[in-house]
């Protein structure tokens, strides 16, 4: 999407667009994980995964940069719940170990740009 055509200013943040695409992919792993039964186990991770670009997102609606604080908090939080599901996940052989620790390194990369950002904010 060209920079002209985001009509949000979320949009243009790299933190949210990684997150986004974090959430795709953590959706591919719920739809695995549900196909073997694991309903509530899948609509966890997938509330968790959507939670971290959607704070990113509301926040930057905020009229005051502590109440966008306050989302990018919610969201950095999202990033650990999704990364215990993760591990716990491997664990129980539902995710591979390679594919665990991938997106457990993009995990920890955006709750660190998270950290930046809401650092960042005046």
């Amino acid at each position: 999407m060209a920079d002209q055509d985001k009509l949000f200013r979320f949009e243009n943040l790299e933190v949210w667009q990684r997150a986004a695409d974090l959430a795709f992919d953590l959706g591919i792993i719920a739809d695995s994980i549900e196909e073997r039964r694991r309903f509530r186990y899948a609509e966890q991770l997938r509330s968790a995964a959507l939670s971290i670009s959607n704070n990113i997102a509301e926040g930057s609606g905020s009229n005051s940069s502590a109440e966008f604080r306050n989302f990018l908090n919610f969201a950095r939080r999202s990033t650990f719940e999704c990364a215990s599901m993760l591990s716990m996940f491997r664990r129980q052989k539902l995710v591979a170990d390679q594919q665990a620790r991938s997106l457990l390194l993009e995990l920890n990369e955006i709750s660190r740009m998270i950290t930046a950002l809401s650092r960042s904010l005046v």
